[in-house]
């Protein structure tokens, strides 16, 4: 096989003309020997890299970074404009030479090489990230092969209790029999006792190299909100630069990791944002000092998670949007009739975001088309989001993009409250407090809780997750979570705390909780998902003593028979267990409908829930056989699917399903009713 020079010198020149960008606009901000010597570093490694894949204009390019930085290595001296100006040049060479190497069609040969008689192989692809599908597929194996662990731990629980009544024979045979005998029990004995430590030693290290494949699956799919501030620096730099304006640029939640999906797009838009609060906002340096402010601007970009939101906000210290001009342009194009009611502030703001309105004139490179606020707007529309633009007159202007989160990292503070396990953001818990008995019993009859000097709003977290059923019977109120979020303070009441856990927070499927105390879902090493909260959604429920009277106990005293669920999708089997299980019921699970069918016939089950889009044997076929069998006939069956026509329904009630459930139009609430009405009990 042919050896390619060029494979890793692609790989590590993106890592350091990554850095080097960094650099160029930290050097611009905070001028000093620290950040020159970082860069010098960067394109030191750089030239001497791409010197020995022969790269001759890469090297020459940051040969030329060099010279300008060598002079100021000391930091005495702060670069000149021109020599900024010059570096970011250089960098943008850098990077797209860089960038047109990706291509393995345009990647030139090195110099001096033989041809070869042979056609040359084709070069592999750049590495890149994995698509979201593939990861989807890779963590959906993952799960599965977790989920198979259960059986293995089973038997484990088998092998011991052999293990035991081995050693128990051996024991009894000691005495009263023959040495022949005695020694076969024994040696049964260590045998059992040494398959067990070997099989548990087997179920340990796949269940360890299984969360680590997790682990770095889940973290390819996550991208830092951060990786978008460089390029958003170097707009405000550029736009700054031309329009002759001293700007600052600060950002704030770079740490926060989301889909790169979701990233791409905002940065797109807020670029657009971010030029147009240079242009539109920061005045220029006299102004600003006539006005009492200092004379470099700043432009400030923030991420925040809110619940089951990203919030990306960009704030500027300038002029503010000009009210005047807007109501202007908003008559010029009509929107404003002649005898209508003049528009208040806010709604010229609203204005602002159906698009073609600017306030500038003069159509330049990076103002005065209009179209900044409409890429806001088509973004926040394809993200199923939107926008909030707020001004200040001469004090700055806010526009805020809100965008639901399909995939965010998190840290969560794992509780168990009624016998469910949930998770609480990390990030929203002010602190922990234990209960005794009596202090839950006064807390949960007045409603208020004693924190930090002062009376906090608390409610149970079993009541808000039980509503409308019977909590179950457990150890009772042990530990007081304390919140923060946006709407105050207030505590939830749990039966204990279980620790804290770095997690993968994952939108709901079609099937789940209608409830809005519960923002997503997290997948556990085992498979099982285990609910996320939201604050604010928790903050709303205790504040209006959501879920009083949960507690009413059930009328009805007989017990219902366990409800085997059939579906392929484990997170869809592992999803109604959690409903089922939380309402009170026993519950099987079947992958396939012939797992299903066979279980229905080996045991006794007071109803079948069962999906109709399986291989093999599917939903509408698995109810005609248990309506066709004897001893089965009597189990009510529930067909869950997305399918949605009345083809589908009347093709369901023919076969027999005694009722049908459809997943886009899921009330949890609507599931258990049916279940109530048919399962069957002992």
């Amino acid at each position: 096989m042919s050896k390619d020079p060029l494979r890793y010198f692609r790989l590590e020149a993106r890592e350091l003309v990554d850095q080097i960008s960094a650099g160029v606009l930290d050097l611009d901000q905070r001028p000093g020997p620290e950040p020159v010597g970082r860069l010098l570093r960067a394109a030191h490694t750089l030239k001497g890299a791409a010197r020995v894949v022969k790269q001759k204009e890469i090297a020459d390019h940051a040969h030329a970074f060099e010279e300008i930085l060598v002079p100021h290595r000391s930091g005495d001296a702060p670069l000149a404009a021109e020599e900024m100006r010059e570096l970011l040049r250089l960098n943008d060479e850098i990077s797209s030479q860089v960038a047109l190497m990706e291509a393995p069609a345009s990647a030139p040969p090195p110099e001096n090489s033989e041809k070869s008689e042979s056609p040359p192989e084709p070069e592999p692809p750049a590495p890149s990230r994995a698509s979201s599908s593939d990861l989807d597929e890779l963590l959906d194996a993952v799960g599965e092969a977790n989920a198979q662990m259960a059986p293995l731990r089973e038997g484990l629980g088998t092998m011991e209790r052999l293990h035991r009544s081995a050693e128990t024979l051996a024991d009894q045979l000691r005495t009263a029999e023959p040495g022949t005998v005695r020694a076969s029990a024994v040696r049964l004995a260590g045998e059992l006792g040494t398959a067990s430590r070997r099989f548990t030693d087997a179920v340990d290290q796949i269940e360890r190299e299984l969360d680590d494949v997790r682990a770095k699956a889940e973290g390819l799919r996550l991208v830092p909100a951060g990786s978008i501030f460089t390029a958003l620096r170097r707009a405000v730099r550029d736009a700054a630069d031309a329009e002759g304006r001293r700007v600052r640029f600060a950002a704030a939640g770079a740490d926060i990791r989301m889909g790169a999906h979701l990233l791409g797009p905002v940065s797109g838009a807020f670029l657009h944002v971010v030029r147009n609060a240079v242009v539109h906002g920061i005045e220029p340096e006299r102004e600003r000092l006539a006005a009492g402010k200092p004379a470099e601007g700043t432009i400030r970009v923030e991420v925040e998670r809110r619940g089951r939101y990203a919030v990306f906000r960009c704030v500027d210290d300038g002029r503010g949007f000009d009210l005047a001009a807007l109501r202007r342009t908003a008559q010029e194009r009509g929107l404003i009739g002649p005898g209508a009611r003049p528009p208040e502030d806010q709604e010229l703001l609203d204005l602002v975001m159906r698009g073609g309105i600017s306030t500038t004139s003069q159509v330049t490179e990076v103002s005065g088309r209009g179209i900044g606020m409409d890429a806001v707007r088509e973004v926040a529309s394809q993200l199923h989001g939107e926008v909030r633009v707020r001004s200040t007159p001469g004090q700055g202007a806010t526009v805020e993009l809100t965008i639901p989160l399909t995939l965010l990292s998190m840290t969560g503070l794992i509780v168990e409250a009624g016998g469910a396990s949930a998770t609480v953001p990390l990030d929203a818990v002010r602190g922990c407090l234990r209960l005794s008995a009596a202090e839950a019993a006064t807390a949960a009859s007045s409603g208020r809780i004693l924190y930090d000097g002062s009376a906090a709003p608390f409610l149970p977290l079993a009541e808000v997750l039980y509503t409308g059923e019977a909590v179950p019977d457990v150890q009772g109120t042990g530990a007081a979570i304390v919140v923060d979020c946006s709407a105050g303070t207030f505590a939830i009441g749990v039966d204990r705390l279980c620790g804290t856990s770095a997690l993968v927070a994952r939108p709901l499927p079609e099937l789940a909780p209608a409830s809005a105390v519960i923002s997503s879902v997290s997948v556990e090493a085992d498979g099982r998902p285990r609910l996320v909260l939201d604050p604010e959604g928790l903050a709303a429920a205790v504040l209006r003593g959501h879920g009083a009277g949960a507690r009413a106990a059930s009328s009805v005293t007989a017990t219902p028979l366990p409800i085997l669920v059939v579906d392929d999708s484990l997170t869809t089997r592992m999803l109604e267990r959690s409903i089922l299980e939380s309402a009170g019921y026993e519950v099987q699970l079947a992958a396939s409908g012939e797992e299903g069918l066979e279980k229905a016939r080996a045991g006794r089950y007071g109803l079948v829930l069962s999906d109709i889009d399986m291989p093999g044997i599917d939903g509408f076929t698995l109810v005609e056989r248990i309506r066709a069998d004897p001893k089965l006939t009597g189990v009510p069956c529930v067909l869950v699917s997305s399918r949605a026509s009345a083809e589908d329904r009347e093709r369901g009630k023919a076969a027999g399903a005694d009722a049908y459930v459809v997943k886009g139009e899921f009330d949890q609430e609507e599931l258990l009713a049916h279940i109530r009405r048919l399962v069957v009990r002992s």
